[in-house]
């Protein structure tokens, strides 16, 4: 009989072992999400050719803990118009710098931006803007500061700051440091 109960002692000892165990797996695990890195799915074509729809990749948090972001960038952000959700796109201009589009090209600071991701594609201004705006965006268009311009890859088929205007660099959550699925496309960004 003490055999048995002895036994049943190592069992609960053991289950609680893995509770505990699984508990502090998913605290760091939350912790890590929150605070340094997180996984995200692209649900649209908005910056296709970089990056594809159904990509997963992910955006590292603590790079703009100590910087801005910078033109170039791809970063994940709030939405402007539903906060709950989160976008992608790349960095076009920051704070102070001055964005025009001009028959399909787009200028910063009055230079032509040389732009391969967008593979040609034209940018230009969109015709419906978003009902959160203040008044609506015209060209040239100066960041206003504490924030960037950012547009997506895929420039005939993105909502973007030429849509929603520019956007807070408060609202924006990681930058996108590679794809990790499919394995076709990983890598990189």
């Amino acid at each position: 009989m003490p055999r048995a109960a002895h036994g049943n002692s190592n069992a609960a000892r053991d289950f609680i072992e893995l509770v505990a165990f699984a508990g502090l797996a998913l605290v760091v695990a939350l912790l890590v999400r929150a605070y340094v890195a997180e996984p995200f799915i692209i649900p649209s074509a908005s910056m296709t050719d970089t990056l594809m729809v159904g990509d997963r990749l992910v955006g590292e948090k603590l790079t703009y803990r100590s910087s801005s972001p910078q033109a170039g960038d791809i970063v994940t952000f709030k939405d402007p118009d539903d906060p709950s959700l989160t976008l992608i796109k790349r960095v076009i201009a920051t704070e102070g710098q001055t964005v025009n589009l001009v028959d399909g090209k787009v200028y910063v600071d009055g230079t032509e931006l040389s732009e391969d991701y967008t593979d040609g594609k034209p940018s230009y201004p969109l015709p419906a803007q978003s009902s959160s705006l203040s008044s609506a965006i015209t060209y040239p268009y100066t960041v206003p500061a504490g924030h960037i311009w950012v547009m997506g890859d895929n420039r005939t088929n993105s909502q973007d700051s030429r849509y929603f205007g520019a956007i807070p660099v408060s609202n924006v959550t990681s930058k996108a440091v590679f794809v990790f699925w499919p394995p076709e496309h990983v890598g990189t960004i």
